[in-house]
């Protein structure tokens, strides 16, 4: 494969369907969508921006469950198939060994990232209703442990790489404000501990005009051959509103913070009607990526209209023959 992936999973069992006869795009949905509707939890009034990892024999996530009441929580999950999912009922209770840790007050859009040998989970998390990025480890998903928010506020979409990078543990996040921010790049940041982070690089700014108005990382990227593979959101502002979409850059392996090759293009945008119609219409928001080392596929999860949970699917040889064929370098 000209997209060899570095230190991934066997996953015989992903979740998977093979692309339909005539389709010429690179992602494509899965015919069942969504698999996780609005309702699955009793209390919940949409579930969507969720991660789901390799656990066991099976998967596990973080969902995140707006309630009745509108409160944003976080909800722990286990799954055989990766499609059919037993969400807990009551929001995740963080341990907090040290008291002067900010409470938990809401908490969106969590990304979860195996290293070494646990599970960290970075979240959108409110300093004193400020929102900024939120850590915790598990090694159950039963039991998990807040640790210090990883930046001040504002900032959104905090991202983790899978392993340490020249002795480094990175992230990646979207600096913003206290509202809808209508601007945000990337940006990476590192830190030699998980708690004390520095060395803020930038990584790319909104470019094209289906992201004119920002980005912001996506899943855990994905390590190859060539470098790591990450898929980004991007929003356009139309005269009804945000649009969000999503697409895929590929960022050097031992300096992360420089861009290979950029899509042109998204790779999947909102034009289904579980996409476009909800609680905020026109989102297709990935937060999740499971990948097969062996096979090279790829099943995205990704949140819709901020209302329910979708899959789609795709292989790291198809983006990055995608990213060559039609992406740009960088300026």
């Amino acid at each position: 494969m000209n997209g060899k992936i570095i230190g991934g999973t066997s996953l015989p069992h992903i979740p998977w369907q093979d692309k339909p006869a005539g389709c010429r795009d690179v992602l494509w949905r899965y015919t069942e969508n969504p698999v996780i509707r609005r309702d699955a939890v009793p209390c919940a009034n949409s579930i969507f921006n969720s991660a789901a990892v390799p656990f066991g024999d099976g998967f596990a996530g973080v969902f995140r469950v707006d309630d009745r009441a509108r409160n944003m929580q976080l909800h722990a999950g286990f799954s055989k198939d990766g499609i059919h999912w037993d969400i807990q009922p009551e929001r995740i209770e963080f341990v907090r060994n040290d008291p002067e840790i900010q409470p938990f007050q809401y908490g969106y859009d969590p990304r979860v990232c195996f290293i070494e040998d646990r599970y960290y989970v970075t979240w959108c998390n409110a300093l004193d209703w400020k929102p900024t990025i939120g850590m915790a480890y598990t090694f159950d998903f039963r039991t998990f442990y807040q640790t210090e928010n990883a930046f001040l506020p504002f900032n959104r979409n905090g991202v983790m790489f899978p392993r340490k990078i020249n002795g480094m543990y990175m992230m990646l996040s979207r600096p913003s404000d206290s509202g809808h921010t209508p601007f945000g790049d990337i940006f990476l940041s590192q830190s030699p501990d998980l708690t004390f982070w520095g060395k803020h690089r930038h990584v790319m700014s909104p470019q094209a005009p289906w992201e004119s108005t920002k980005i912001g990382a996506g899943p855990v990227p994905i390590e190859t051959e060539r470098g790591w593979l990450l898929f980004y959101h991007g929003v356009l502002t139309s005269c009804n509103g945000f649009v969000y979409s999503f697409s895929a850059v590929l960022l050097d392996r031992d300096e992360p913070w420089k861009v290979l090759r950029r899509g042109r293009e998204y790779l999947l945008s909102p034009q289904r009607d579980y996409e476009c119609v909800g609680d905020v219409p026109n989102v297709v928001f990935p937060c999740a990526a499971l990948t097969d080392a062996d096979t090279g596929r790829i099943a995205i999860y990704y949140g819709c209209a901020d209302t329910c949970t979708s899959l789609c699917f795709t292989t790291v040889d198809d983006v990055l023959a995608w990213l060559d064929e039609s992406g740009i370098a960088p300026r």
